[in-house]
């Protein structure tokens, strides 16, 4: 435990000495689309308790998602990446989620960068917010919040769209494992990074 400790404090550190400067804030803009009910659904119902369907706020489904992120609030429009991952109901008392997903891109600067966020999303407000907890690619050592709003809805499919504004801050390098190293190497370079 105390190794592990001693590890994560050290990072700040590292990122100083590897000359990974100051984090990069990017803003990027997409909507997501997700359809439980098309021809090829994006969103699946995998669980659900006993008690889901009479439950007004669905509280106990669980959807795993593959849900399309496009430029535009269109279907058709340019397709950026995808995000994958699952949402439950996780409220009695009003319509609300937990998410946990990888924003996967797929195009343009950040093609091959994933960045992961979690958090609650009380769905009949009008902004929500969740937090992001990591990345990979451009988005190593990633940290930040996303603001999301209901673009459109179908009551009957419970198809949406919405949209996401992004915010994240993150670093260019990449922090690699030092264990391959030997205890004298490891006091010459305490942190690895390759760019």
């Amino acid at each position: 435990m105390v190794s592990l400790l001693l590890l994560f404090s050290s990072m700040p550190i590292c990122q100083a000495k590897l000359g990974l400067g100051e984090p990069k804030v990017s803003c990027i803009e997409f909507y997501l689309h997700d359809l439980l009910v098309a021809e090829k659904p994006t969103a699946v119902i995998v669980a659900e308790a006993n008690t889901a369907k009479a439950s007004p706020t669905l509280f106990g489904e669980v959807v795993v998602v593959d849900d399309p992120l496009t430029k535009g609030p269109e279907l058709t429009s340019k397709v950026i990446g995808k995000a994958q991952g699952l949402y439950a109901y996780s409220s009695q008392s009003e319509l609300s989620l937990i998410e946990g997903m990888n924003f996967v891109f797929t195009d343009g600067k950040f093609n091959g960068s994933t960045l992961t966020v979690m958090g609650r999303n009380p769905v009949l407000h009008k902004v929500r917010e969740l937090s992001i907890n990591g990345g990979s690619g451009v988005f190593r050592l990633a940290r930040g919040y996303i603001l999301k709003q209901t673009y459109s809805v179908d009551l009957t499919t419970q198809n949406a769209v919405v949209h996401y504004n992004v915010t994240v801050l993150h670093y260019r390098g990449i922090l690699i494992s030092i264990s391959f190293l030997n205890d004298s190497m490891r006091r010459k370079f305490p942190c690895v990074v390759l760019t």
